[in-house]
């Protein structure tokens, strides 16, 4: 069984409680596009990191993932939190999605397409290409796409690993993508707590590192790539 098989689908109640310790993004992606009464999907919508405030405005919010496992922690809040039926949720892979053509204003992908776009994937350019193409088709005429991806944990300023830093290139150049940063630090209650919930999603030796540094607040650094289109002919290719 791979290490990401347990996170995303036997640990999901962890998972969320670790999510739950950094900031709400919900600022960030207004400033990027205020998204009410839009269209939405959340690709990669896990247990619902961006998912639990967009459903609050959007018009409708369509949240999408491969694990049915994270789905399922999401229906339970989005069913308590949501008083409208404005959601839905749906097992699917980034490259091919069950969406219809030019349908939605807003595609949000937190921490998602890194799986298939990282150059550890001996395909990663295609796949990537596919999701380009992919979103733009789902994509209204003056629609937005907003990408959420890691630039480093336990580090004093925002940090390309190697492994991503092709893909995050690309996104720059090949399709245009403009890109800001900001602080995504974990604020945990105490050091104990700091160790437990990182060792168990980075890794024991980082979990050893947060120990050595009495962390409580674990730096991190995300990066935000977005993009508007102003034209229905417009492309991400």
């Amino acid at each position: 069984m791979s290490r990401d098989h347990n996170i995303y689908q036997d640990n999901t109640e962890t998972y969320d409680l670790l999510i739950s310790k950094q900031p709400n993004l919900a600022k960030v992606i207004h400033k990027i596009r205020p998204y009410a009464h839009l269209d939405v999907v959340d690709l990669g919508a896990g247990t619902g990191r961006l998912s639990m405030f967009l459903v609050e405005e959007a018009h409708s919010l369509w949240c999408l993932d491969s694990s049915k496992a994270m789905l399922r922690v999401l229906e339970k809040k989005l069913t308590t939190l949501s008083s409208k039926p404005n959601w839905r949720t749906i097992v699917s892979d980034h490259r091919a999605l069950p969406i219809e053509d030019a349908s939605k204003d807003l595609v949000v992908a937190g921490w998602s397409l890194c799986y298939l776009a990282s150059s550890n994937n001996v395909d990663w350019e295609n796949n990537l290409k596919q999701m380009m193409s992919e979103i733009r088709r789902i994509l209204k005429p003056g629609g937005t796409v907003i990408i959420l991806e890691t630039l480093g944990t336990g580090f004093a300023k925002p940090t390309r690993y190697d492994y991503l830093a092709p893909y995050y290139q690309l996104l720059e150049t090949e399709y245009g993508f403009e890109h800001t940063s900001l602080a995504t630090d974990y604020k945990f209650k105490d050091v104990n707590e700091a160790v437990q919930l990182t060792s168990y999603f980075f890794g024991e030796d980082f979990g050893k590192q947060v120990r050595a540094n009495n962390w409580h607040v674990v730096p991190e650094y995300a990066g935000i790539w977005y993009k508007h289109f102003n034209s229905q002919h417009q492309k991400l290719s």
